[in-house]
């Protein structure tokens, strides 16, 4: 008889891969750092959102790096722990761990928008997935609308790792676009009956309820 395959220690269950996922993607290192530099929580600030861009704003570049290398290590952990060798567990996690830094239960289900938990999570999963996310995000932060770049990475996202990764990039690229698009149109404000059609579409493209740019929401 073939040998059975090896059980796989309590740690790589799919239920404690994806918990880990999550709670590791909602500590919420940016606003821990406000916090500290500052002692400013950072849903109090401008539109609310808990953001690398907030932080730039409260505290300066050096807290954004921390907290930035921070929020994507943190991304990679669940899928990491997935492994490569189960693609749809690990896809899944990557969404996980977007979710927890969007909906924080540390921050009573506030957060940012997940970009860069997401760099992290595609780093273990399809890593060509990092570049093209970290490429939008900083295109479309020189042309001054972060939010812009990072709507077109996403938009790319799923048939460029397609090509690259087949359906693992498929289903890594999938759950982790459709957690960031989630994120932008729940926004951090309920939607005004008599503009709704129109937020939707000022969130979906700009990451904020109007079209003026007022506060960058990143």
């Amino acid at each position: 008889m073939p040998d059975e395959p090896e059980a796989r220690p309590w740690w790589r269950n799919p239920v404690v891969v994806l918990g880990v996922a999550y709670l590791a993607g909602a500590i919420p290192f940016s606003n821990l750092m406000a916090t500290r530099r500052r002692g400013v929580d950072l849903r109090s600030v401008g539109s609310g959102t808990v953001s690398g861009t907030s932080l730039y704003e409260v505290a300066g570049f050096g807290a954004l790096a921390i907290a930035g290398i921070c929020d994507i290590a943190k991304g990679a952990v669940g899928p990491a722990l997935a492994g490569r060798e189960r693609p749809a567990l690990q896809a899944a996690a990557c969404g996980a761990a977007v979710a927890g830094h969007n909906w924080s239960p540390f921050l009573g289900g506030a957060g940012g928008r997940g970009i860069s938990p997401a760099i992290g999570a595609l780093g273990a999963a399809a890593p060509v997935g990092s570049a093209i996310l970290l490429g939008g995000m900083t295109v479309g932060r020189l042309g001054g609308e972060t939010a812009i770049g990072s709507l077109a990475a996403d938009a790319v996202l799923v048939p460029l790792l397609a090509r690259t990764d087949g359906r693992r990039g498929v289903m890594a690229a999938a759950s982790v676009v459709t957690a960031m698009l989630a994120k932008r149109l729940a926004g951090n404000a309920p939607v005004p009956a008599k503009a709704r059609a129109r937020t939707y579409l000022n969130r979906l493209v700009f990451d904020r309820d109007s079209a003026r740019k007022e506060v960058e929401a990143g």
